[in-house]
């Protein structure tokens, strides 16, 4: 047991990744905790520096990455024996393209992020690639990008496997359908099984927000600064407040409290996706940029009259409690850190595909 735990840590540092579009470190650590070394994130946003840097002992580079080049990720990779590329490239919202079909060149402006990932791969030929994204990308007659991509691994020799998966079935307290890809040079390669197929058995809001000290909306806790909670005008304090408790939606709302756009005929088909509470006992909604907004989903908490702290949603993202998400107190931003905690790649996902490329390559060295 000791001589295949001394071969599986030799086998990490052979191994170096680099997180494309890393934001503030979610993938990245998740393949951190499934034994991989991480060389370095790349991303065009500074704020998201500090939290790479400090929970992944990895080089933050800020850099756009139609500025990255080959040169620059050559020797990232320089001494590793298995490189490894990673990313979750950012995509124009899909609503935006109006399901129209878009011209290569219309294409290329819509998708450069994974057009700029296809060319770093064309040009260092890692020996493995993973690319995480919108479940809805893997529309190839809609989304031409996605033919593109696998073209371009096909072409360069990529065995290739990709998936829709629930992240609730990676251990996940959400559910967040996720598209995920993985290709190697090595041989054929597939996402590990989740172990949580049963919805009996997936992680629940309650077993991992419950025992949080309780906050009144536009508080924050004295001993951690991470759990706030979002302010509420006095409208949407009424609005929680006649919200049921575990789960309840709008629709319980007398028509004065009902917003304007969503009296309509077109906008009450809504009523049920926003203002809505959590339940405890199932895994939470999708987290988004605005999980800590109460009117722009199920996010209000399932019996505090307030929408769910930045602890909350990372709690509910699997970052560990120990990460670091800012330097000092004082720079905590409520829709900065949303934003950049709604955006990750859940790190229990993240580790499935560490786990998943380590076994994979296990099995071809």
């Amino acid at each position: 047991m000791a001589a295949k735990a001394r071969r599986t840590k030799r086998l990490g540092k052979r191994i170096k990744v680099v997180d494309l579009f890393c934001g503030i470190g979610g993938l990245s650590h998740g393949l951190l905790n499934a034994g991989l070394t991480v060389a370095a994130g790349v991303d065009n946003d500074p704020s998201c520096k500090f939290a790479f840097e400090k929970n992944n002992g990895a080089k933050f580079i800020l850099r756009d990455v139609a500025k990255f080049t080959a040169r620059e990720l050559k020797a990232l990779f320089r001494g590793a024996q298995v490189k490894v590329l990673v990313g979750c490239a950012p995509c124009q919202p899909f609503s935006s393209l109006n399901r129209k079909r878009l011209t290569k060149r219309r294409a290329q402006q819509h998708w450069y992020p994974l057009y700029r990932f296809m060319r770093l791969i064309r040009a260092v030929k890692p020996d493995i690639v993973s690319m995480e994204n919108v479940p809805e990308l893997a529309n190839e007659k809609k989304y031409p990008v996605f033919s593109d991509f696998i073209e371009c691994l096909d072409s360069l020799g990529y065995k290739i496997s990709f998936c829709v998966v629930d992240a609730a079935e990676y251990g996940v307290p959400q559910r967040r359908r996720r598209l995920v890809l993985l290709a190697s040079r090595l041989g054929d390669i597939s996402l590990v099984r989740g172990r949580r197929c049963n919805a009996k058995k997936f992680a629940t809001v309650a077993a991992t927000i419950r025992s949080l000290p309780r906050l009144v909306a536009g508080e924050a806790d004295p001993s951690d600064p991470l759990h706030r909670a979002s302010s509420l005008s006095k409208l949407n304090r009424m609005r929680i407040a006649a919200t049921p408790k575990n789960g309840g939606s709008a629709k319980s709302w007398n028509k004065k409290l009902v917003p304007p756009c969503y009296r309509r005929r077109t906008g009450k088909s809504y009523m049920c996706t926003v203002y809505g509470r959590m339940r405890w006992n199932t895994p939470a909604p999708t987290m988004t940029t605005q999980c800590t907004t109460l009117g722009t989903g199920r996010f209000g908490h399932p019996v505090q009259d307030r929408a769910i702290s930045l602890r909350e949603a990372a709690l509910l993202q699997t970052f560990p409690k120990k990460y670091k998400f800012a330097q000092h107190a004082t720079e905590i931003s409520m829709r900065n850190l949303a934003r950049h905690i709604g955006n990750a790649v859940p790190v229990r996902l993240g580790r499935a595909i560490g786990a998943s490329l380590r076994a994979h390559i296990a099995t071809h060295l």
